[in-house]
């Protein structure tokens, strides 16, 4: 296999891991800048959607310029950008000026966000073989990172500023560096077809099936937010877990899904990213209605774990199937996908939060269970001929 195609796989865990890294930090951050600015939790998580707005406008634009101008160039300036921005939240100290922070940041973070995909879908094509899910697993390696760093910084006695200064600084010059490894724009033209001579932008109709899959993503995704907001106050409020052991069921639910996309990639390339979406939704959508019915804490722990397994390997071939549905416009389809998804889990604990004013907690749960029960049954959209066709398959590659 060539030594430049290694290589540019390489750099793009590096710049998963950086963008976790990066967003590990601000979440890190929260309690020290909410006190500093001196604002409510209310009034945070209003701007908190600032942050998801900024973030959806930057994966549009990323998306765009990749097909464009090629994702080598967009990811090493997109990664710079979210790591300058990093620093604007710890500098404020005004509520407008958290805001506008925010707002930037966000935008830094859905430009990378949207072009290390974008390259990511670049490097599986190149490969011939399904390599998407490893990428999205080392992204919660970053956030690893991004708790010991903030921890190592509030022992060093250092501020907020500082810590995202210094974060902001290592981070800017990690991308420079890594930037002369990621794949040339060539990597991904088409060799045939009616795709190669299309344009790049603009006079083509998004293809329907790029909306259904981010319908998918939307649903997919919504859940795990819902799972990041909501598992360890399940145990808690609900079950009367103790807090140390409340914390376990988001660590299962996040452990299993680290775990499932490091396997992922080997288990689509087997059985097919049809059978990855649809056996893991329904994996999922066991594991939920378990947390939802059985009253009892290990078995909810366990639920968690299923929920977790079950999903992590649903959105990369989400992305991954946007990315090769069209290889002209990659960037603007894993944009599309991307920022609907990123729209559904912003909303999944919003959704589940204005259920419990309907029901208990552990019967909103009943919600997720529905919408991964959708994405099994339509896990069928992924057998389109145009995922077949985008992905070469030397035989060399597989090796």
């Amino acid at each position: 296999m060539d030594r430049g195609l290694r290589v540019g796989r390489a750099v793009t865990f590096v710049y998963f891991i950086l963008n976790g890294t990066l967003l590990g930090m601000w979440v890190v951050m929260i309690p020290a800048v909410e006190d500093r600015v001196g604002i409510s939790h209310a009034t945070l998580g209003g701007f908190l959607v600032l942050l998801g707005v900024g973030a959806f406008a930057g994966m549009q634009l990323g998306g765009r310029l990749c097909d464009r101008i090629g994702s080598r160039v967009v990811v090493p300036g997109a990664a710079v950008l979210c790591s300058a921005t990093l620093v604007l939240p710890g500098l404020a100290d005004r509520p407008w000026a958290l805001a506008a922070a925010l707002l930037a940041f966000g935008f830094g973070n859905g430009t990378l966000d949207a072009s290390m995909n974008a390259h990511a879908v670049q490097v599986e094509h190149a490969y011939g073989r399904p390599v998407m899910s490893a990428f999205h697993a080392t992204f919660s390696v970053g956030g690893v990172l991004a708790a010991l760093a903030g921890a190592a910084a509030f022992g060093l006695g250092w501020g907020v500023p500082a810590a995202l200064t210094a974060v902001g600084i290592l981070s800017a010059v990690v991308s420079l560096t890594a930037a002369r490894g990621l794949l040339p724009a060539m990597a991904l033209a088409p060799e045939d077809g009616d795709a190669a001579g299309a344009p790049v932008l603009g006079s083509r109709a998004v293809p329907t099936r790029i909306w259904l899959l981010a319908v998918l993503a939307f649903l997919i995704m919504l859940c795990e937010g819902a799972a990041n907001d909501w598992s360890a106050l399940h145990l808690r409020t609900v079950l009367g877990a103790p807090e140390s052991t409340a914390a376990f069921a988001y660590g299962t639910f996040a452990a299993a899904m680290t775990i499932g996309r490091l396997l992922a990639d080997g288990i689509s390339a087997r059985f097919g990213a049809t059978n990855v979406l649809r056996h893991g939704s329904a994996l999922a959508a066991g594991g939920i209605t378990l947390v939802a019915l059985v009253p009892w804490i290990p078995a909810a722990l366990t639920g968690w774990a299923l929920f977790g397994l079950g999903l992590s390997g649903c959105v990369p071939q989400l992305f991954s199937a946007a990315g090769h549905t069209d290889p002209t416009a990659a960037g603007a389809n894993v944009s599309r996908v991307a920022g609907l998804g990123y729209i559904g889990m912003l909303a999944g604990p919003a959704v589940i939060g204005w259920m419990t004013h309907l029901m208990d907690l552990n019967h909103t749960f009943l919600l997720p269970a529905l919408f991964c029960a959708i994405a099994a049954a339509a896990a069928g959209v992924l057998r389109a001929p145009a995922v077949t066709d985008a992905r070469p398959q030397p035989a060399e590659a597989a090796s």
